[in-house]
């Protein structure tokens, strides 16, 4: 999903940093998606160490899936709350959300 919801991030290097994960966990769940036949890795020809990653048309199936999970999400969460109260919560969870990066670059 994040390979996804995210097409800006190409790289493996890109994943890591947007998400704070490992680089090893980020290897690992590539290998797993790219033997799944989810993924494919294309290596630059200018580059050989810029390496991107590729969603499949066979992930399509999953990623319907993931959407469709993600709305129900949203509208469990956001049920009963007025559009005032959603702008609100979103913008509160914004400044959560950036705090915690910041603190995750400064090491709070």
């Amino acid at each position: 999903m994040f390979l996804y919801n995210n097409s800006q991030y190409k790289t493996a290097a890109d994943i890591v940093k947007v998400r704070k994960s490992t680089k090893s966990h980020v290897s690992t769940s590539l290998k797993s998606l790219e033997d799944r036949g989810l993924v494919e890795k294309k290596q630059s020809e200018d580059n050989k160490k810029h390496i991107e990653i590729i969603l499949l048309d066979s992930a399509q199936e999953i990623i319907q899936a993931g959407l469709n999970v993600q709305s129900e999400f949203v509208r469990n969460m956001f049920q009963g709350l007025t559009e005032e109260e959603m702008i609100t919560c979103k913008s509160v969870f914004s400044k959560i959300c950036n705090n915690a990066e910041r603190c995750l670059i400064n090491r709070c």
